[in-house]
């Protein structure tokens, strides 16, 4: 055992014990980030080595996010500017996506799973493979876990915007009588994450100190934590800490 790891056990303790009777977030959104470069500095030549040492962490933080009785996880895996790796980086890393869904929706595990993104992007058979996956999980009544898998925060507005004017328009609604009562909420109401509250606290791995899109409507009264470790190395004392940091904040909801 490394001699720091008691160190974190105690410190696990210590803030599991300050966090009792806290604020908790409702919805947590996680930014997977650093794969890559945890993979390169770990001296890796393949970054895939990376994305599978991610993927086994991402088990972890859900059973973490269930003990803190989070009621909904979104997970961004996979963003649309993803999709344009090169094909021997990008073949290997939807097939670990894939596996990870597969894994996640096991009749083991106790979560509801729900694939979001543009999936019509994705090579076909893996976008029927991630889709069925998730349907396997409808019944159960344990936290919601969303895969982002493809997407994009401006993805997912303009698909929004695409469904609420096909279903007006099969409903025979004119442009000027949808422009007299379009506001926010008939667009939320055809977002990927449309019946599901916004998240309250948003975290990204790795160091950067950006959204880059993530659940750009969502987010807009969301709490930001940013954590220098790589999404591998991310550890259950970082997410308390998050935990801690969000509670202690005052959530002022744009007043």
């Amino acid at each position: 055992m490394h001699f720091r790891d008691p160190i974190y056990a105690v410190y696990e303790r210590l803030l599991s014990h300050r966090l009792a009777g806290a604020e908790r977030p409702r919805h947590v959104g996680v930014i997977l980030d650093g794969n890559r470069r945890w993979a390169r500095d770990a001296g890796f030549t393949d970054v895939s080595q990376g994305h599978r040492a991610g993927a086994m962490k991402i088990a972890d933080l859900l059973e973490w996010c269930a003990e803190a009785g989070v009621g909904v996880v979104t997970l961004w895996l996979l963003g649309t500017d993803n999709l344009k790796r090169p094909p021997e980086e990008l073949g290997p890393l939807l097939e670990i996506i894939a596996n990870v869904v597969d894994e996640l929706t096991e009749p083991s595990r106790p979560w509801r799973v729900r694939v979001v993104g543009a999936l019509d992007l994705l090579p076909s058979e893996m976008a029927s493979r991630l889709a069925t996956a998730g349907i396997r999980t409808a019944s159960r009544r344990g936290m919601q876990v969303n895969i982002a898998v493809g997407y994009g925060g401006r993805q997912e507005i303009a698909d929004a915007v695409r469904k609420l004017l096909q279903k007006h328009a099969e409903a025979g609604t004119s442009i000027e009588d949808l422009a007299e009562v379009l506001d926010v909420d008939h667009i939320a109401a055809h977002l990927y994450t449309s019946d599901q509250p916004d998240p309250d606290l948003i975290i990204r791995t790795s160091g950067e100190q950006r959204l880059s899109g993530f659940l750009m409507w969502q987010s807009v009264h969301s709490e930001f934590w940013f954590c220098e470790a790589y999404w591998p190395a991310f550890r259950k004392v970082d997410f308390l800490r998050a935990l801690r940091d969000y509670a202690a904040r005052h959530r002022r909801f744009g007043n």
